[in-house]
């Protein structure tokens, strides 16, 4: 079960029962209503033995607003990053 937390809400969405992407962006979307203007779910599988993992991006809206998405989210992660090896 995957648990997504978008400001109050909260989505669950059954990873068995829904096995796409494109259902779980729906359900996203949907519970954002008419304010989400894209979404974008990365995700990756446990490593395998020899340490690859499988990573699958989906995404829902604008193409050029999605990269910006995630552009963006990866300049977020690597300010904390940073931050956190400076202490």
């Amino acid at each position: 079960m995957l648990r997504v937390k978008m400001g109050k809400k909260v989505i669950h969405i059954d990873q068995q029962q829904d096995k796409s992407h494109e259902v779980a962006l729906h359900k996203i979307k949907d519970a954002m209503g008419d304010s989400c203007a894209c979404c974008v779910i990365i995700t990756c599988s446990a490593p395998s033995k020899d340490g690859k993992m499988e990573i699958e991006m989906s995404f829902e809206g604008e193409e050029s607003l999605a990269a910006f998405l995630i552009e963006n989210a990866g300049q977020v992660f690597d300010d904390r990053i940073t931050e956190r090896e400076s202490k």
